[in-house]
C-alpha cells in the first residue's frame, strides 16, 4: 500500500469516543539503534489534532509545521488541511523529496497522508505506518472486536505486539490521546 519505511511504527485508533495515536522510540541507521526514546507523535492547533511520523525525522518536522499552517488557514478542518498538504507535498520542488508518512487525527478523522498525494481515510477505526505497522495494526483491529479494552489500552497492547516481532521498532512509546 506505502512504500516501505523503516525504522518505527505509528498506530492509530478510534474507539468509544477516544482517539489515540502511539508511537515507538526507536531510530535505526541501517541494522544499528541509535536512540531508543525519540517522540515521534506530537499534539498540533492547540493540542486538538494529533500526528505521528514514520521516515526521516527533519521531513517530517517540517511536514508537521506545514500541515499546522492548513490547519490554521483552514479553520481546524483536517480533513481539507490534509488534501492542502498533500498537495502542496506533492507538487512542490522541495517537498516532494521529503521521506515520510504522516497519521493524523483529530475528534472527527483519521488520516494517513503521504508524498504521493494520498490522504487516506480508513474503512474501520484504525491505521497503522512504518515498518511494524501491520503488526500493530492486526493487534489492535483484533483488540477493538473482541476486548472492553479503551482506545489507549489497545493502542499500547497492540505497539507492545508489534515491537515483539519488528526489530525496527521498540516498546519505548510515546501515546497522545484525545
Amino acid at each position: 500500500m506505502f512504500p516501505p519505511i523503516h525504522a518505527t511504527t505509528i498506530l492509530a485508533v478510534r474507539h468509544r469516543d477516544k482517539v489515540v495515536i502511539a508511537g515507538d522510540g526507536q531510530v535505526s541507521f541501517g541494522d544499528t539503534v541509535m536512540k531508543r526514546g525519540a517522540r515521534k507523535v506530537r499534539r498540533i492547533f492547540d493540542g486538538k489534532v494529533l500526528v505521528g511520523f514514520a521516515g526521516a525525522s527533519a521531513d517530517a518536522f517540517t511536514l508537521f509545521e506545514k500541515f499546522e499552517k492548513q490547519l490554521q488557514r483552514h479553520n481546524g478542518n483536517l480533513r481539507r488541511a490534509a488534501v492542502e498538504l498533500a498537495k502542496d507535498w506533492r507538487t512542490d520542488r522541495v517537498l516532494r523529496r521529503l521521506e515520510a508518512l504522516l497519521v493524523a487525527a483529530d475528534k472527527e478523522a483519521l488520516l494517513v497522508l503521504s508524498g504521493s498525494g494520498d490522504v487516506i481515510d480508513p474503512d474501520d477505526q484504525a491505521i497503522a505506518i512504518g515498518s511494524g505497522g501491520n503488526y500493530a495494526l492486526a493487534a489492535a483491529r483484533v483488540l477493538m472486536r473482541h476486548t472492553d479494552l479503551d482506545a489507549r489500552s489497545i493502542a499500547e497492547i497492540a505497539m507492545k505486539e508489534a515491537a515483539a516481532l519488528c526489530i525496527y521498532t521498540n516498546d519505548e512509546l510515546t501515546v497522545e490521546e484525545i
